[in-house]
């Protein structure tokens, strides 16, 4: 995933999923596309308190204030940072050198310090619920890193595409 909307969406998807099941979360995801207008950043950088109200009172996402308000915030950050370094190029900047291929779920990590060192950048560029194990989340939904284990049999390729 390499464009910015899908890595807008990929962020609040994980931003709303902090301590919830991802049933949930997948379950409601068309929902979310159509309450934040397909998550384009721009549509969803315009939205006011009058939009804040509407979707807290939209069941086919979760209601939280917090979670509707930062996914707002994030979209106005990443319009801003057309300016400076675009998401995309921001989010791939912080692909690790090197990845050690998992063997086991017990070589999984919550979070890596490429995923800690991009969340201080997105929140210092405006971002809110974009902690290090949020933002890993988010690197490995969008193919930033794999990690699939080592006999996984669609982690090659997951690799392939990751390095394309």
């Amino acid at each position: 995933m390499t464009d910015e909307r899908g890595l807008y969406e990929r962020l609040c998807l994980e931003g709303f999923q902090s301590g919830l099941s991802w049933l949930t979360i997948l379950r409601k995801r068309e929902g979310f596309r159509a309450a934040f207008e397909g998550f384009e950043p721009e549509r969803v950088a315009g939205f006011g308190e009058r939009d804040v109200a509407r979707l807290l009172e939209d069941a086919s996402i979760v209601r939280h204030r917090g979670k509707i308000e930062a996914a707002i915030a994030n979209a106005r950050a990443t319009v801003a940072l057309r300016e400076q370094t675009p998401l995309p190029e921001l989010f791939w900047a912080h692909r690790p050198e090197h990845h050690a291929v998992p063997r086991s779920q017990a070589d999984w990590s919550a979070s890596t310090p490429e995923s800690a060192a991009l969340a201080r950048a997105l929140r210092k560029a405006g971002f809110r619920f974009v902690g290090p194990t949020t933002v890993y989340a988010a690197m490995q939904a969008c193919g930033v890193v794999n990690d699939h284990l080592a006999g996984c049999w669609v982690r090659d390729a997951v690799e392939a595409r990751r390095l394309s």
